[in-house]
């Protein structure tokens, strides 16, 4: 295997393979901004190198943990200018975090519904007809949370 630090020339789909990304991913993050236009060779083929791959993979790891494109977007703003202080980040997290508690809270009410809803209105073995499960998605006022 090659030193990293020598690898230049990667085709798309080495970098799909080594990000294990899709190379159609690869490709939309290009023309939305977030990897910059690769170099060609003569052939027209897309080339990259070790600073695409490394920003491909801050990319990756930033959607893994739920970032949207936005904020990607103004992580790597900040992270092409090492030498400024890191507090806009931090705020960045802080807000991805707030919004991941509150899906979170979210989820949970409504899989205490969902449970209750499951629960009080098991299926007897009737028909659709007869469907408490059904009865209760029609009627919102049978929910037994502001969901």
């Amino acid at each position: 295997m090659r030193n990293p630090l020598e690898i230049k020339d990667l085709s798309i789909g080495d970098l799909a393979r080594r990000t294990e990304t899709k190379v159609q991913t690869i490709r939309y993050y290009e023309e939305i901004g977030l990897l910059p236009a690769p170099a060609r060779t003569e052939g027209k083929q897309r080339v990259y190198g070790l600073s695409t791959l490394r920003r491909l993979a801050f990319i990756r790891h930033a959607r893994d943990l739920g970032f949207p494109v936005e904020a990607i977007r103004d992580l790597l703003r900040l992270s092409d200018h090492p030498e400024q202080p890191c507090g806009d980040a931090d705020a960045i997290a802080r807000r991805h975090l707030a919004e991941v508690e509150d899906r979170i809270k979210r989820l949970r009410t409504l899989q205490k519904e969902l449970k209750r809803m499951i629960d009080q209105h098991r299926c007897d073995g009737g028909s659709i007809a007869d469907c408490r499960v059904i009865e209760v998605l029609s009627d919102h006022a049978l929910c037994g949370h502001g969901h």
